[in-house]
This record gives C-alpha cells, sequence and structure tokens, in this order.
C-alpha cells in the first residue's frame, strides 16, 4: 500500500503543556506529520502558507470562542480546520462545524490514534469540499455558455414555405460551445428574407457575448424597419460601444433576398463572399466588399444579385471553413477550393440539409485535422436548391 502522505499541521495553542501533549500524541502514534505551533492568531496568521490542517485552541488571547475560529477561516484558504478545546459543549462543537471547521474535539478525550485519524479526515473533506466548489463553479460556466449558444444560435424568424434554411455552427474552442461567430435569418412582410453571418476577432467567451449583442441588435434593427443602407451602420455603432477593447473588429456578410422578384442585394463588411449553387455550377457571388465593421465607419457598399431559375442555393459561412489548409504546402482552402469541393460529383448526393456538416468533415479531412477557427454556416435553398 502507498505510504500514507506527510501532512503539514499547525498547532495554534498558546497553553504550552497542551501543546506539548498534542505532540505527544500524535509522536506515539507514528503519525508522519510536520508540526508547527503558534501561540496566538496573530502569529498563526504568517505561518499558514504550505499548511494542510490547522488544529485550533477556542482560547486564544487575541481569538475566543467562534469569533476566534471565524477570524482563522477566513485566512486559512484550502487549509482544513480542526477546532481541539477543552469545552465539551456539543452546541458549541455544532456551530463551530456550521461556520466551516472540518472537526470538533475534545481535549482529553482524544489519543493520538485518532487524533491522527481527524487530522487525515478533516483533510480529505476540505478537499472534496474544494472540488464539489470547483464542480458547481464549472457547472456554472456551462450554463452561462449554453445561454450564450441559445443567443448566437437562434431559431431563424420565417414564415414562407418558399425558401428553405440550413444552419451549421461549430467552436473552435478547445471543450468550447461557443465562439465569436453568429448568424440571424428575418422575414420582413411576405416577400422579404435578410439573413445575416458574422465574426468577432477572436473565439472566446467574450467575443461570444459581442456576438450574441451584435446578433439581437441586427434582429431588432431589421424588425424596427431601418432601411437596408443604415443597417451595418447602426450594427457597428453597437460593435464601437460594446467591445472590451479597441482592437476588437467584426466582419459581417449580409444578404436581403427579394423572394417575389428572385433577387438579392449583398453587402460585405470584411467578409468572404456567399457561394451560389445554380444550374448545376458552382461559384463565389461576385460582390463589392466594404472593410471590416469597427476599424474605421465606411458605409458597405451594396452589391444586386440576380438568380437564374427557381433552383438554387446561396451558402454563407465564416472564414473559419476556409482557413484550414489543403495538405500542400502551407495553401489554404479558401474561396476557390470550398467552390471545388461543392463541384465534386459525391457532393451532388448530399442532401442539402447535411451539406454544411459534410463541407466541414472534407475541409478537416483537407486540413489533417480539426479546423482552428469557429466555423458558423447558413444554407438558404429555393425549390431543388442546385
Amino acid at each position: 500500500m502507498k505510504a500514507p502522505e506527510r501532512l503539514r499541521v499547525l498547532l495554534v495553542e498558546d497553553d504550552e503543556g497542551d501543546a506539548f501533549l498534542v505532540q505527544e500524541l500524535l509522536a506515539e502514534a507514528g503519525a508522519s506529520f510536520d508540526v508547527q505551533v503558534a501561540t496566538s492568531l496573530r502569529e498563526a496568521r504568517p505561518m499558514l502558507r504550505g499548511i494542510q490542517c490547522v488544529l485550533l485552541d477556542l482560547g486564544l488571547p487575541d481569538a475566543e470562542g467562534i469569533d476566534g475560529l471565524r477570524k482563522l477561516l477566513a485566512v486559512a484558504g484550502s487549509a482544513a480546520v480542526c477546532v481541539l478545546t477543552g469545552r465539551s459543549d456539543e452546541h458549541l462543537g455544532v456551530q463551530a462545524v456550521a461556520e466551516g471547521a472540518q472537526d470538533y474535539l475534545v481535549k482529553g478525550q482524544v489519543d493520538g490514534v485518532l487524533l491522527v485519524r481527524a487530522l487525515r479526515y478533516a483533510v480529505e473533506r476540505k478537499r472534496a469540499d474544494e472540488n464539489a466548489q470547483r464542480l458547481r463553479e464549472v457547472e456554472l460556466r456551462q450554463a452561462e455558455s449554453a445561454r450564450l449558444e441559445r443567443g448566437l444560435l437562434p431559431q431563424p424568424l420565417m414564415q414562407t414555405t418558399e425558401v428553405a434554411v440550413h444552419t451549421f455552427y461549430r467552436s473552435g474552442r478547445a471543450m468550447g460551445l461557443l465562439g465569436g461567430d453568429f448568424f440571424d435569418v428575418v422575414q420582413a412582410g411576405s416577400e422579404k428574407l435578410h439573413v445575416i453571418v458574422g465574426d468577432v476577432c477572436g473565439h472566446g467567451v467574450d467575443e461570444a457575448a459581442l456576438g450574441v449583442e451584435l446578433r439581437v441588435a441586427w434582429r431588432a434593427l431589421v424588425l424596427a424597419g431601418v432601411p437596408e443602407e443604415q443597417v451595418l451602420a447602426s450594427l457597428e455603432q453597437v460593435l464601437m460601444t460594446e467591445r472590451r477593447a479597441r482592437e476588437v473588429f467584426a466582419t459581417v456578410a449580409m444578404v436581403s433576398i427579394d423572394l417575389a422578384g428572385n433577387r438579392a442585394t449583398v453587402r460585405l463588411a470584411g467578409h468572404p463572399p456567399p457561394v451560389l449553387l445554380a444550374g448545376g455550377k458552382t461559384g463565389p457571388v461576385t460582390a463589392r466588399t466594404g472593410i471590416v465593421l469597427g476599424v474605421r465607419p465606411t458605409p458597405t457598399p451594396a452589391t444586386d444579385v440576380e438568380f437564374s431559375g427557381d433552383d438554387w442555393s446561396l451558402l454563407m459561412y465564416t472564414d473559419g471553413l476556409i482557413e484550414g489548409h489543403t495538405g500542400v504546402g502551407n495553401e489554404r482552402l479558401d474561396v476557390e477550393g470550398l467552390c471545388g469541393l461543392l463541384a465534386e460529383p459525391v457532393a451532388h448526393d448530399v442532401p442539402l440539409a447535411a451539406l454544411p456538416a459534410w463541407l466541414v468533415g472534407r475541409a478537416e479531412q483537407a486540413n489533417g485535422g480539426p479546423l482552428a477557427d469557429d466555423v458558423a454556416m447558413l444554407l438558404i435553398s429555393r425549390g431543388g436548391g442546385r
């Protein structure tokens, strides 16, 4: 069996006789303890560093009763605290444990073996309490992440059945649920569909929170009927007000689809262009690109796109999808490579709803492993979708 851990114990006791007796009990029991003695709470404070368990008398010159215990617990940190007192008072013992002590021992009622066992059990109980606290903190963080995730991944706000929308999201943060990418879909009136895909630089919780704010702000602007040409400028104002540092920026692709006219208006703020699948062909939308949001407020140019026929799909995505390597030197997938994947014969057999996930799988295969950045995708399809 593994030898017991050697513990560092601090005895806070002002009576020299009692202090000697405690050390003798531990020595007779063969305890592998290193014992230090302090005669007051003031003397004990600087000695707590590295201590795993404190044996505290409740009758110290500068700390009396439960008040003394509270003062010690406030500075004990991760050390377990056991009360060792001459007061055989059951109610006091219950109160001491309720305040945070790991055990309550009465002088003259414990021998060496019992004392050693009590100290070791106290240390383990303290560690278990700290582990439980850490687990609780993790659970709270996961709950916060889940709330943020719901904000980043909304349900499309649309009633039309003329187009279908398929979404995909994956965080690039190790063991993370979410990152700085966001998307949304809002129908305005019976014939207008507004969609957005955005990417806040970075992929942590701070960026995720900002992404949620931008998405909610964008939805509010669209529902409020703000003219299309003013939406991104207003969104940029929100970004510049809410970001944690001046260096934080966001790229955005916003598309307004006129369902009746079978056309769309594309606005790109430093974002890669959507990819159009139509007539058996695949290619990026030729659209003018403005600068990213948050650097220098500038109107984002608009590009009108006419859809030929009623069978098409528009793929919107964040750059995490196309920044992976292709296995050839330092070359990256990029937009051209993405179009190449969509043009593969096997891609035509993939159902539209599964196409975003299939693309990520193929990109990771080319990259030789998981993609490093967040990936968000929206696939808007009409008719047969290709």
